[in-house]
């Protein structure tokens, strides 16, 4: 018998005024215990707002919003123990050590002195810290000051995490770095990951929520969104040949299955290259093959193309 996964956000027709100007539009959205949620949009599109509102910075103007049943207004406290948070500018104090910040951040959680410095090995040995614990924060380059912000989100063991903007100026290397200590952490807490950096989601994210101008537009995994968002596209190259490639592409047009046919520029002189796009989501690769055969044509290359989760966001969220 499979058992039903733990609600660990729920969030309900939640909408946030800023004076006159809607941030968030009837909101609604349920996250699991072991998911990693890649929440998405433009600027301005009510991001923030929302990670706010279940962070407890501010309250929803109407809707509801818990955490593991723990409503974010009225149980303020008992929400805030049950979640990690990294804002994008991590509030860390340049002027101590790591190990000082962790231990003074520890405090204010109030975790018990017996326990506070295993908390600091622990975090310390997952987010690699190693070798800096000791050295002022001012010192530290920004992906270790990242870390360090990771890890005061991580101190008192919390079941949700929520990072805004992760990786913001980290350098290639850390960004590897940091996706993969996401991964990890992802394994053991449900995490809502916040970036401009659609690699990272792909790469970190079991699913995806796009909003654009404070109401969701798509909301699946990766893959469901790939596939049900994006065209069924195919790439073909074909030796060229006697005749024309403008030929060649109406020929390719008459087969049933196809809905559009493109001519792309190469810069091999003796292919010809083609991005065909099928009228359903049918496979497309078994027409094609037989076109080549049937019509004589040396088929060098066909490959169906999924589309980027760059190009669903633009689609979803475009002007």
């Amino acid at each position: 018998m499979v058992q039903s996964r733990e609600t660990m956000i729920e969030v309900t027709d939640v909408t946030k005024f800023y004076g006159p100007i809607k941030a968030v539009d009837s909101l609604s959205f349920r996250l699991e215990r072991g998911e990693v949620l890649g929440f998405l949009g433009p600027n301005g599109a009510g991001k923030t707002t929302t990670m706010k509102i279940l962070t407890c910075y501010m309250p929803p103007t109407t809707g509801r919003a818990t955490v593991k049943g723990k409503d974010v207004f009225r149980d303020a406290l008992e929400v805030r123990s049950l979640i990690g948070y990294l804002p994008e500018n991590a509030p860390l104090y340049h002027d101590m050590t790591a190990r000082e910040y962790l231990r003074f951040i520890a405090e204010m959680r109030q975790i018990d002195t017996r326990d506070i410095v295993r908390r600091i090995k622990h975090v310390t040995r997952t987010c690699g810290l190693d070798g800096v614990l000791d050295r002022m924060i001012g010192t530290l380059s920004k992906g270790y000051r990242q870390r360090v912000g990771l890890a005061q989100a991580m101190i008192h063991d919390p079941e949700i995490l929520i990072l805004d903007e992760p990786t913001s100026g980290l350098d290639p290397n850390q960004i590897v770095e940091m996706r993969n200590l996401i991964k990890e952490i992802g394994k053991r807490k449900t995490v809502i990951l916040s970036t401009h950096n659609l690699s990272e989601v792909q790469a970190s994210a079991t699913r995806v929520l796009i909003i654009h101008r404070g109401k969701i537009v798509t909301d699946a995994s990766t893959d469901q969104i790939q596939k049900t968002r994006g065209r069924n596209r195919y790439e073909v190259v074909l030796a060229a040949e006697d005749g024309s490639r403008e030929e060649l592409r109406k020929a390719l047009r008459g087969i049933d299955e196809v809905e559009k046919v493109d001519a792309i520029d190469v810069k091999e002189e003796d292919v010809w290259s083609f991005e065909i796009l099928g009228k359903t989501d049918a496979d497309l690769r078994r027409p094609i093959f037989k076109f080549a055969v049937d019509g004589g044509h040396t088929l060098l290359e066909l490959k169906p193309e999924k589309a980027s989760l760059e190009s669903v966001f633009m689609e979803l969220t475009r002007e």
